[in-house]
């Protein structure tokens, strides 16, 4: 996993910014949905993978605990997945041109629908009540990338846990932009995986700033059971 540097001059700047530490650990459990970026074969697995990262697999446990915790107290676990369309060619030449015919048909390969690398991992704590998402660039609310906005907007959920692969491209375009979507956005320290500890690092130093909130595994789980309770006790 990779090894969290956030200096504290970084953490005072926030709280000079926003009066304490963590801006959203009020999150209300109900309203909340764990987002997974891009946790597929096409990322993870070696021979299938067009742009694998050695690191996604160490995060899958805490992925998977906090499944485990946002179903318990109400929330909704969205796995996301980019699907390769022709489409994207045209409407996406920019990329296409930047990576080249040998890596744009690689790529093509392992992120076509129904294929092995468009697989989720295998050991990922998949539900049938979850969500899945596809999408088509490395945001997630980019624009015509997906309807995952609409789908979260139905179900009432205003806070997102972003995790997945690789923290500095596809979730941190996806948490940035979720911000300024008006959710209220955390990207999880030890949920989210680079190619490098300073790319990692980099990223979460830039939203944490500006964007929204950092939280380890264990913290976020830990408010979503302290305020699960809150309003169980409220409640009553």
């Amino acid at each position: 996993m990779h090894k969290l540097d956030i200096p504290q001059s970084i953490v005072d700047r926030v709280v000079a910014r926003h009066g304490r530490e963590h801006i959203h650990d009020d999150l209300d459990p109900k309203k909340t949905a764990l987002v997974v970026v891009d946790m597929q074969n096409a990322f993870m697995l070696p021979g299938v993978a067009h742009s694998p990262c050695p690191m996604a697999e160490t995060i899958v446990p805490n992925i998977n605990r906090l499944a485990l915790t946002v179903r318990e107290t109400g929330g909704t676990v969205v796995w996301i997945k980019t699907t390769y369309t022709d489409e994207t060619l045209q409407s996406w030449s920019t990329l296409y041109r930047m990576l080249g015919p040998k890596r744009s048909a690689k790529r093509a390969e392992a992120l076509t629908a129904n294929s092995k690398g468009h697989e989720l991992w295998p050991t990922l704590d998949v539900r049938r009540e979850d969500l899945i998402v596809e999408k088509n660039r490395y945001s997630a609310f980019i624009q015509g990338s997906s309807k995952l906005a609409d789908e979260l907007r139905k179900r009432g959920l205003d806070s997102l846990l972003i995790t997945g692969t690789v923290t500095n491209v596809c979730c941190e375009s996806t948490a940035r932009d979720a911000m300024m979507l008006d959710f209220k956005t955390v990207m999880i320290t030890d949920g989210n995986a680079a190619m490098t500890d300073d790319d990692h690092n980099a990223s979460l130093i830039g939203f944490y700033l500006i964007f929204g909130d950092i939280m380890s595994a264990d913290f976020a789980i830990a408010c979503l059971k302290r305020n699960a309770s809150i309003g169980l006790a409220a409640a009553e």
